[in-house]
């Protein structure tokens, strides 16, 4: 029984969200049957892929219907015998391929899967056995990624989902890069049970991920601009119902309120008891409206004063900033909920506002330990005989400014808090 249920969480099943993969394109989906889903200019059914284990990689066959891949052994190395010692007398003049266009159609129509076509342009090429081993090994590999018509369908985790947005849409994350992100979780000691304050416009990829990392035990507290939080990127996530009972909320324009203890959380919309008109037509439709503004507006509060007794006791574990706006005013304002000897971490792409934000910090003390990085990626090819360093590779991942918070000695003045030097030496009296 228990090795049935370990089982079944490495099983997709429906209703699950899924990442699909073919090389290093992404696409975050959610499985639901008879539903044509578009991936790559193509469509695609993910029935049968229901009961099939995660990380499994499935051809797409006729009508878009998904087929696991058999696992037989590559004939790669059994049909390349021969080989040359160089390349020097190749021309690419584009008449080594004997078959043509249409004639590759033609055998997809009769149903020739994508490895038995590359097998037909190996044989009708008169340059490949002339070729290098290495050469024939990348000809291979690229005629592979043109036309085998395979997606792998993944879980979704924090690696695979920044990938997915770095790649496809970096300005909903600020360009936040995977690396970058790992070093913010580590930074702020983001583990379960602690209370973390999260302030971010990166589609609630950082969000998600401090949820991953704590798995469901803890409470997360995101701090949110306008109407209300942005949470894209943790539906993609596909948590469980109990993680969401650890995620609270509070609109950012409502924190000095709460710092001078002026926040009022009962206090009622003012558009709350707004009188809809009846009409016999659609009377009925104007009452349900107003109930259901009714019932969002006291969730909202409920919420508000939820959120509001977690911070007022500011006693939090941890601070993670990753914004598109200015950092220097949430950082300063947000930082006074941190209980002494916490960690935070702020993301910009510019390392100007985190220079103003360290300098503010070093003039206001009460933070030990500050350090403003930069982080540097870059991918290496691994192969026999031929690693070296991928040609392109990211520019900047952005900048980190990480710091640990200390408890202030108010009974000295502000003028006092400047840095001690040694004592003057006294000077040397000769003895007459």
């Amino acid at each position: 029984m228990a090795e049935n249920e370990d089982d079944n969480q490495y099983r997709i099943e429906e209703g699950d969200n899924v990442v699909l993969k073919r090389g290093d394109i992404y696409k975050a989906v959610q499985i639901q049957l008879k539903k044509k889903v578009i991936f790559e200019k193509q469509w695609i059914f993910l029935d049968n892929a229901v009961g099939q284990l995660y990380s499994t990689t499935f051809e797409i066959v006729s009508g878009g219907n998904l087929q696991p891949k058999e696992d037989r052994k590559e004939q790669d190395t059994e049909n390349v015998k021969v080989a040359g010692t160089d390349n020097r007398n190749i021309v690419d003049d584009g008449k080594s391929q004997k078959l043509t266009r249409d004639d590759i159609e033609t055998l997809k129509e009769q149903g020739l899967k994508g490895q038995e076509i590359v097998q037909q342009l190996i044989e009708n090429s008169s340059t490949f056995t002339t070729k290098t081993g290495y050469a024939q090994d990348k000809y291979i590999k690229k005629k592979k990624k043109k036309y085998e018509n395979t997606v792998t369908i993944v879980k979704p985790t924090c690696r695979v989902l920044a990938m997915m947005y770095h790649g496809r849409e970096p300005g909903k994350i600020c360009h936040l890069r995977y690396d970058t992100l790992a070093q913010m979780l580590t930074l702020a000691n983001v583990h379960a049970g602690s209370k973390v304050l999260v302030f971010e416009t990166c589609a609630g990829l950082v969000l998600g991920a401090i949820m991953e990392r704590m798995g469901g035990y803890g409470s997360v507290i995101q701090m949110y601009p306008g109407g209300g939080p942005v949470r894209a990127g943790v539906e993609c996530f596909g948590f469980p119902a109990h993680f969401h009972n650890t995620l609270h909320e509070f609109p950012i324009c409502h924190v000095n309120a709460l710092l001078a203890g002026s926040l009022d959380t009962s206090a009622k919309d003012p558009s709350a008891g707004t009188a809809f008109c009846f009409s016999p037509i659609n009377g009925v439709f104007f009452f349900f409206k107003a109930q259901e503004k009714k019932s969002k507006l006291e969730e909202k509060r409920r919420k508000l004063a939820a959120a509001a007794a977690l911070l007022g006791g500011r006693n939090a574990d941890g601070l993670v900033i990753a914004s598109r706006f200015h950092p220097c005013p949430v950082l300063l304002r947000l930082i006074k909920f941190l209980s002494p000897s916490r960690p935070f971490v702020v993301f910009s792409q510019y390392k100007e506002t985190l220079i103003e934000c360290y300098t503010k910090l070093k003039e206001q003390g009460g933070t030990v330990n500050l350090r403003l990085t930069d982080t540097w990626l870059r991918h290496y090819q691994v192969l026999p005989n031929r690693t070296h360093p991928v040609l392109l590779m990211s520019g900047g991942g952005g900048y980190l400014l990480s710091g640990t918070t200390v408890a202030m000695d108010h009974s000295k003045p502000a003028g006092s808090l400047q840095a001690e030097g040694p004592a003057p030496k006294k000077q040397r009296m000769d003895e007459h």
